[in-house]
């Protein structure tokens, strides 16, 4: 199978964490359980040997699986650890959050055309791809704006590149800001950091930093519910950007829903039947679960490491300072405003 040699890949750069997390943490360090974080560790080496050797092309469909694929597989295990009604309760408390940050980074960003004149193709992939899930999101929207290939790498070079810093500082930031809150903490994880993957990442991080598995929880359904929101964005944008133009057709609701969501709610009701109706074999059941949430680990670190190998830092520098500047504000801007609500709005009405 052409994809399998990438899959492999993957799988050692988790085992060779897997290996370093535990001589760092625990040989050295003297710590029970390590307390670096795997996931961390897989994409920073991704990153090294991806950029020190050239992956050959026989890897990278495997690695491109492995990405979008394995990535989605791990994040629809993590449903498993959803107790009875979190998902319902959790959704209820972000959307609010969500909606406000992602009109006030539009707002920033046109605000930005106007002040860099930047290309507006540029800044509503950059806008997007900062509020809903990142590059996804900008490969969606491309041909509904009928952006070129040269914004289109612009757009996704800067979302990786502030995605993958807020990736790596936020779990501590946040920590340390709301003093181990579960439930703020996945909230800022979930709505200020960009892609998919990176949430997974950073909330994965959190858990094995500071032992918070409802952080994880958090981040991830909080993640899930605004990737939803290409449904509502890219008509949207379609609209605001074809505007006293000929009208065009070639998008589609369809083909732009997050359809993995869909097995994420599926292992929730999976695990809210199994609570109810598996009493009588509950160390069974306690025993799936942990399998579960063990091959999900597994599979997100994986992920990690496939979009580590495939990070170039060379477009990263093509970008040119404009992009640049619109795609740091938009990251500061969906961090403070994601910060401001909570401190805000959920604690005076949660």
């Amino acid at each position: 199978m052409v994809i399998l040699p990438g899959i492999i890949l993957a799988f050692i750069l988790y085992s060779l964490s897997q290996g370093f997390n535990n001589i760092i943490g625990i040989e050295l360090l003297g710590y029970d359980k390590s307390p670096i974080s795997t996931a961390m560790i897989a994409i920073l080496l991704g990153i090294f040997f991806g950029n020190i050797f050239k992956v050959r092309d026989g890897f990278r469909k495997g690695l491109n699986f492995t990405r979008e694929y394995i990535l989605k597989l791990g994040i629809i295990c993590l449903g498993i650890q959803l107790k009875p009604f979190e998902f319902l309760n959790f959704g209820k408390i972000a959307i609010p959050l969500i909606v406000i940050c992602i009109i006030s980074v539009l707002l920033v960003i046109k605000l930005l055309i106007i002040k860099l004149k930047i290309p507006t193709r540029m800044a509503y992939l950059i806008s997007i791809g900062s509020t809903v899930c990142g590059t996804t999101a900008i490969m969606a929207t491309a041909p509904v704006i009928k952006a070129n290939k040269t914004e289109v790498s612009y757009a996704i070079a800067n979302i990786t590149v502030f995605g993958i810093l807020s990736m790596l500082l936020y779990p501590y930031f946040a920590n340390f800001y709301f003093e181990g809150n579960s439930l703020f903490t996945g909230l800022f994880l979930g709505t200020a950091i960009h892609e998919t993957s990176q949430v997974a990442a950073a909330g994965l991080i959190y858990d094995q930093q500071f032992n918070s598995p409802e952080t994880l929880n958090i981040a991830t359904v909080t993640k899930l519910i605004r990737n939803t929101f290409l449904i509502v964005m890219i008509p949207l944008f379609a609209y605001l950007y074809n505007r006293g133009l000929v009208k065009e057709k070639n998008y589609s609701i369809i083909n732009i829903f997050p359809y993995f969501v869909l097995g994420f709610v599926a292992m929730i009701i999976l695990r809210n039947i199994g609570d109810q109706f598996f009493v009588a074999y509950n160390n069974i059941w306690i025993e799936i679960i942990n399998f579960i949430k063990f091959f999900s680990k597994i599979f997100l670190t994986m992920a990690m490491a496939a979009i580590g190998l495939s990070t170039n830092l060379k477009d990263i520098k093509s970008m040119g300072y404009k992009p640049f500047i619109v795609g740091f504000i938009a990251m500061l801007t969906v961090g403070i405003i994601s910060i401001l609500t909570i401190e805000i709005y959920l604690k005076f009405f949660i």
